[in-house]
């Protein structure tokens, strides 16, 4: 009995020894934005329901947005998991703080750490009041990983706190070799299995975080390339479909747009659920103008006021229209942005337009969407071509097909490109088929 039991006991003994630890690492080697945030986020999930015993981030960046590093800075302090850091390169500004952060700092031969101020898209040093909310939050966070506050606090504004560096008197950034000096690096490794090895970690398995087809499908969404010709299609269609209302696809492809443009900046936390609000009513308040109220007035601006403010709030960080981590330039430059591919996309409509317009399929469409029901008051093509040149009254609103009067006779016509208002003074250009082709007479 008594050996059964002693046989069972170190049974037991043995399968806990054999028991591996699982050490759960990702790449952070990218500005600090909100697909940053996004990346550490999703991964200490994965490590969390895969139980993981460490996590260690490997982490190589210039910094970001202070607002998505605070974000990830509070993940690391509340992780129930330890969270080490390997320094491949630079841990610089934000990068600084995410680092302290964690437990342990562990480095790569060459690399640095510090150089923690506030600046702006310029590299500018913002005003002291920005400065002294990331002094604080460096002393907070040295402070709670038992690391000396001063040394952190120095990363940020200029100090005098250590003599004994190269650039003493300035804004600290620390080699690996000062960093092992001053306790914030806790020993120098080149990879994963080293960092294991100096943190005493053994028995274990690694696990990589790989990127998910989702995570590369946002990350192509979010090129800048393609989130502008999004932007151009959004506006085209829109404008499209307000100059030529009742074709539905250039509304429907400016919705696709907006979803594919909406729906990467929403799961990267740039895209507010009241950002996206403010599209929708624009977008409704246009529709509201092209088919239900004539001409083009309070409603339409009102409109596209609303989208443009969307489409740039969306491009920024702010809490409701604080800005507290964006800058003037940051606001000015996506407005400068949405308001450049705007007037790209818009071009690109009128000359797509009328080159459609053209084709047997666009008459065809056109036609068939705006005259189905209307008489019908064609004459010869002769006698259409002695019209070109001459004026008239626009019977219907154009947009683009409807009739106009000319010379007391009506007859079935498509504007030229441009919206044209019943009762519009109107001139022949171009006769296409059996109906005229005018524009609004401006000096008749």
């Amino acid at each position: 009995m008594l050996l059964q039991l002693t046989v069972h006991q170190s049974s037991n003994a043995q399968t806990i020894s054999e028991t591996k630890k699982n050490v759960y690492t990702f790449q952070l080697s990218q500005e600090i934005a909100a697909p940053a945030w996004r990346l550490v986020d999703n991964c200490f999930k994965e490590a969390e329901a895969m139980n993981a015993d460490y996590i260690i981030i490997q982490l190589n960046t210039f910094g970001g947005e202070l607002s998505n590093a605070d974000l990830i800075r509070n993940r690391i302090l509340k992780s129930k998991i330890p969270v080490y850091v390997l320094i491949d390169g630079n841990a610089a500004s934000a990068g600084a703080l995410i680092s302290i952060a964690c437990i342990k700092i562990f480095m790569k031969p060459g690399s640095t750490i510090g150089a923690a101020s506030v600046v702006n898209e310029t590299g500018e040093i913002m005003p002291d009041k920005y400065q002294s909310y990331m002094r604080g939050m460096m002393r907070a966070t040295a402070e709670q990983r038992n690391r000396d506050p001063k040394i952190a606090e120095g990363m940020v504004s200029s100090n005098n706190y250590l003599h004994d560096i190269a650039d003493s008197g300035k804004v600290i950034t620390l080699t690996t070799t000062e960093a092992m000096k001053y306790q914030y690096c806790a020993g120098v490794a080149s990879d994963i299995n080293e960092v294991c090895s100096l943190a005493g970690i053994t028995n274990y398995n690694v696990k990589t975080y790989e990127r998910s087809t989702l995570d590369v499908l946002i990350d192509f969404l979010l090129n800048p390339i393609v989130n502008s010709i999004l932007l151009m299609v959004i506006i085209a269609g829109v404008y499209f479909e307000f100059q030529h209302p009742g074709l539905g696809a250039p509304l429907f492809a400016g919705i696709i747009a907006a979803v594919l443009y909406f729906a990467p900046l929403y799961m990267d936390g740039l895209a507010a659920n009241w950002e996206i609000l403010v599209f929708v009513i624009g977008i409704i308040l246009l529709i509201a103008e092209i088919f239900f109220i004539p001409g083009f007035g309070v409603t339409g601006a009102l409109g596209i006021i609303f989208i443009v403010t969307s489409l740039t709030l969306s491009l920024i960080a702010n809490d409701f229209f604080d800005f507290t981590y964006s800058s003037t330039d940051n606001l000015l430059y996506a407005l400068l942005r949405v308001v450049s591919i705007m007037i790209v996309g818009i071009t690109g409509a009128v000359f797509l337009g009328r080159k459609f317009l053209t084709t047997t399929v666009g008459q065809k469409v056109v036609l068939t969407s705006t005259l189905a029901h209307a008489k019908s008051f064609s004459q010869s093509v002769k006698e259409l071509n002695s019209l070109i040149g001459q004026t008239g009254i626009a019977m219907t609103d154009l947009r683009p097909a409807g009739s106009v009067e000319v010379n007391n006779v009506r007859h079935d016509s498509i504007s030229d490109g441009d919206f044209i208002s019943r009762n519009d003074k109107v001139k022949v250009i171009e006769i296409r088929g059996n109906y005229l082709v005018v524009r609004k007479n401006y000096d008749f």
